[in-house]
């Protein structure tokens, strides 16, 4: 049986690095419908991933032209349009874990599913943190709400590859722990 292949569907790379990673619990932004989020980081070198996001970009596009054309007369060309890929050296130039990578920020009202690099759920939420490595299920859509126009990202479902430095400042407890020495503290 022949998988059909969904133009707009994108799996990311390994090296893709999950940030603001909100996939426990949905959040509302700006008093928003809450929703699961992530901002995953392309790196620049993964062409094969950036490739993929731009060929989804460009059937989304075509895909949602009605949708995009709205009451005017003509579709927007797609360079105007607001689009989600965006580079990291010129957005966040002071955010070292952005330096030499794309960023798109996914969304979904629903949770998504999250498994390990054997495809096993995972249930312990601190497996998961902004800073980890894995791939990502995205799709990316046409939307034409308020007056904004443009293509978004939506979040199917992530794959933990492997551990990362959690982003954020903030340690691991199991990192804060893994020597057996104990600190000398009473001097």
């Amino acid at each position: 049986m022949a998988k059909i292949q969904n133009p707009t569907k994108v799996i990311t790379g390994v090296n893709t690095r999950w940030s603001y990673a909100n996939v426990w619990d949905a959040k509302s932004i700006n008093g928003g419908a809450p929703k699961y989020s992530v901002s995953l980081i392309i790196p620049k070198s993964d062409t094969v991933t950036v490739n993929k996001i731009k060929a989804a970009i460009e059937a989304a596009y075509e895909e949602g032209q009605s949708k995009l054309k709205g009451n005017g007369k003509t579709v927007p060309a797609l360079s105007i349009l607001k689009t989600p890929l965006r580079d990291g050296d010129l957005e966040r130039p002071d955010d070292p874990a952005y330096a030499n990578a794309y960023f798109i920020n996914a969304n979904s009202a629903s949770a998504p599913g999250i498994v390990d690099a054997d495809r096993q759920p995972i249930l312990e939420r601190s497996e998961v943190y902004s800073g980890v490595y894995g791939r990502a299920s995205i799709n990316l859509y046409a939307f034409n709400s308020n007056g904004n126009k443009g293509i978004a990202c939506g979040l199917n479902n992530l794959q933990k590859i492997r551990d990362g430095e959690p982003l954020g400042g903030k340690s691991r407890a199991e990192d804060d722990f893994a020597s057996d020495e104990e600190e000398d503290f009473l001097d």
